[in-house]
């Protein structure tokens, strides 16, 4: 199984740099489009590729962020409660996240494959949207998976009583 969640970590690596590339991508077409835009010739379909490079920059880094714990978390009352209790609540959480993230997920793919059907592009470029679509099925499924990992985590702590204080 761990080399499972190897693989899985190396694929949130490429995941990461492949956002990181859509992020300065949109930096830099956002420039020349506005530095063309001042000589009189804007970049065409300039909107709709930031737009897309904004949804995978998002998508590709979220499944990262939530593996190095960079969400922002109010634990101004779980920090309080027993280190017991914590796990507790933070297996409930995981579990809901677990549901919702699923469902997201599964929804995403079937919307997917609804517009790639219809054959829907976007507006000015004339780009196949279903891709976008099916990327951010893929990376709520990863994220999915990160959620599974916290709770086999947490239910592991559990049964072997991990919660004294240092």
């Amino acid at each position: 199984m761990s080399r499972f969640w190897a693989a899985f970590t190396w694929v949130l690596g490429k995941m990461k740099a492949i956002g990181a590339v859509c992020l300065v991508g949109m930096v830099l077409l956002t420039c020349v489009d506005v530095v063309g835009r001042f000589f009189g010739h804007p970049v065409f379909g300039s909107v709709e590729l930031v737009g897309f490079m904004a949804t995978l920059t998002v998508v590709l880094a979220l499944p990262y962020t939530h593996q190095e714990k960079g969400h922002i978390g109010v634990e101004l009352l779980v920090a309080r409660l027993s280190l017991k209790t914590q796990a507790l609540f933070g297996l409930f959480t995981g579990i809901l996240s677990l549901l919702l993230f699923g469902i997201i997920a599964w929804r995403m793919a079937v919307y997917a494959r609804t517009i790639q059907r219809s054959g829907e592009v976007s507006m000015n470029l004339e780009l196949p949207e279903h891709i976008i679509i099916y990327i951010t099925a893929f990376c709520f499924g990863m994220f999915f998976l990160l959620v599974v990992q916290d709770i086999m985590q947490l239910i592991r702590k559990l049964r072997e009583n991990e919660w004294t204080r240092p």
